[in-house]
């Protein structure tokens, strides 16, 4: 199982643990669940309030799920996501550092998930 270290400049970090692989639960779905604050409106993966900068807390590769066709389309329009970011997590299996919390499913890693 891994963990999710969620942190905020207002919030003490929270770590908590996700199940990977269930393909079901989203970044989003296990900070609601833990009462972690992360700002939404959708959690359709159309608004772009729910941009995290998730980074890994591991000496491994990151993994990341992929993106959601709704994902690609929103971070781009916010700037959070180039053509060759877009690239790499495509052809490379490379995740961007952004991602939407309501998009994103998590794998086995441990993580780092900065919310506003």
């Amino acid at each position: 199982m891994p963990n999710i270290t969620f942190s905020n400049p207002t919030y003490r970090d929270k770590t908590v643990y996700a199940v990977s692989g269930s393909h079901t639960d989203t970044v989003l779905k296990i900070a609601r669940e833990n009462h972690i604050p992360i700002n939404f409106n959708c959690a359709d993966g159309e608004c772009g309030t729910c941009i995290v900068k998730v980074t890994s807390l591991s000496d491994k590769p990151r993994m990341g799920g992929f993106l959601t066709e709704k994902e690609k389309v929103v971070l781009k329009e916010h700037g959070k996501l180039s053509g060759e970011e877009l690239e790499r997590a495509e052809v490379g299996d490379q995740p961007p550092t952004w991602r939407l919390a309501c998009q994103m499913i998590v794998r086995d890693e441990d993580i780092l998930v900065e919310y506003t």
